[in-house]
């Protein structure tokens, strides 16, 4: 059984009942779900998953009003919950990832990964943010909201970047794949420096992964997880995530070769979407249009190879 699931039954078979006879007050009010850190709220989890951090329990998230009125029985009614459900044990929390299920306040959940108390206004907050803490805010699934805080939050980071903070954001992956992919990592196997051409491919991965997922308007996750979720996408997830893997084959004489139609099918995406008309293969010369062409003139000013967080 999948985490979420699991998590998912656990509150509707035994938290539910259990909680809201102990609180019903709290419970009226509260967010309940599995968001966050882990790969049971991407859907990604397996049976290796399991050694740690994995196991019935989920989240409730309540305002800071409500946790200092109710949260002391709130936490000790969860914590009364039975460590065994559907024959899955609660696994003790690693001391490095506590807090990821159990009682908890909605904007310090918030806060933790985002920095904000709210959702991020105009396109300087929104360009610090970095992927990977907006997908955390985002995966799972929120089970109830009394409220709708919790989700209202949720939603407005669901709306993804503003345009212009997208467009500033490929600019920068644009540039950053072709410094480490088309001009440096061919550099360094005619060097024969292998060590530098592996580095420089793994920043073109980095790169270009990043891009495909900003073409397909979603956040990218925390990199582990970044090509399972990436071959997932509706745009180029399929065929950029074979190229990727034919990378990971360590072939250099082929290296190139992959490197090159993965840049062109970023190119080809920027036109699609209607970004840049640039025709060059060399997607330094996209990364500059997209930039020139922002009519947000902080944005413009920013170094070019600048993503953001």
């Amino acid at each position: 059984m999948k985490g979420l699931e699991l998590a998912r039954r656990y509150w509707l078979e035994v938290g539910e009942p259990a909680l809201a006879a102990a609180c019903p007050q709290a419970m009226e009010r509260a967010a309940v779900g599995l968001v966050g850190e882990g790969s049971e709220c991407l859907g990604y989890d397996d049976a290796l998953s399991r050694d740690h951090d994995w196991g019935p329990g989920f989240c409730v998230w309540l305002s800071r009003d409500d946790l200092d009125r109710w949260g002391e029985d709130l936490r000790a009614a969860y914590d009364a919950l039975p460590r065994t459900f559907l024959g899955y044990a609660r696994l003790r929390e690693d001391p490095l990832s506590a807090g990821r299920v159990g009682v908890l306040e909605q904007t310090a959940f918030y806060r933790r990964f985002l920095g904000l108390d709210r959702p991020p206004e105009g396109d300087r907050q929104w360009f610090l943010l970095s992927d990977q803490a907006l997908s955390v805010c985002t995966n799972g699934a929120v089970f109830r909201d009394g409220t709708g805080a919790f989700t209202a939050f949720r939603t407005a980071l669901l709306a993804y970047y503003p345009e212009e903070v997208r467009r500033k954001k490929l600019s920068a992956r644009c540039a950053l794949m072709a410094q480490a992919g088309q001009y440096n990592y061919p550099r360094c196997l005619r060097r024969g420096d292998r060590v530098a051409a592996l580095r420089a491919l793994g920043e073109f991965v980095d790169h270009a992964q990043g891009a495909v997922f900003l073409l397909n308007r979603r956040y990218r996750p925390y990199y582990k997880w970044a090509h399972r979720a990436l071959t997932d996408l509706p745009l180029l997830g399929r065929e950029a995530g074979g190229r990727f893997e034919a990378l990971a084959q360590g072939d250099p004489a082929r290296g190139t070769e992959q490197v090159e139609a993965l840049c062109g099918l970023v190119a080809a995406a920027l036109e699609d979407q209607g970004l840049c008309p640039n025709k060059s293969d060399f997607l330094l010369d996209h990364a500059r249009s997209l930039q020139v062409g922002l009519a947000d003139p902080w944005l413009r000013s920013l170094p070019l190879m600048l993503a953001g967080a």
